[in-house]
């Protein structure tokens, strides 16, 4: 049975997540900013630029789903209590959207992956192009980072979500 202790869980490890996403994207960016400015090559600097780039949105969303996490928690402990009809109306709406965002994030992810890696191994070779050749390792290494933080992060919500409507399910 979906407990009070599984929708603390759920927030908890949102909030674990989003934090070392922060981490993550503030080491990225400091690499980024040492591979741009100190790199010497063109390679090292194009492969700066989406390091700095994508590390200032996981900085971003980290940011914004650890500061929210905690009221979100008490929010939901609450209403299992309470209000259980307003995780049905409201909870429950929410994080369908947000299964279904996953998914759109998994497939522009792969893309960036492919495209990322496109570009580092037609590239890599070509004096000329070693800017973009970075540039296309610099997304493939993002790329492969979100992809593997969202597919936890999915694992996570299918099992909230499923337990939520468990829990409605029980609650009548």
């Amino acid at each position: 049975m979906f407990t009070k202790a599984n929708a603390e869980a759920y927030f908890n490890g949102e909030k674990s997540e989003s934090l070392l996403f922060l981490v993550i994207g503030g080491i990225a960016i400091i690499a980024g900013l040492i591979l741009f400015f100190a790199g010497k090559t063109d390679f090292n600097k194009g492969l700066a630029i989406p390091l700095v780039l994508v590390a200032v949105v996981q900085c971003i969303v980290g940011y914004t789903v650890y500061n929210r996490s905690d009221n979100q928690r008490m929010d939901i402990v609450y209403k299992m209590d309470m209000t259980p009809y307003e995780l049905k109306e409201k909870e429950v709406p929410r994080m369908e959207k947000v299964m279904k965002q996953f998914r759109t994030y998994r497939y522009v992810e792969i893309f960036l992956l492919m495209a990322g890696l496109g570009l580092f191994l037609f590239l890599r070779e070509k004096e000329t192009q070693r800017l973009l050749a970075g540039v296309g390792l610099g997304l493939a290494i993002q790329a492969c980072l979100l992809l593997a933080a969202d597919a936890v992060a999915e694992h996570r919500g299918n099992i909230y979500l499923h337990g939520l409507k468990e829990f409605l399910q029980k609650a009548g």
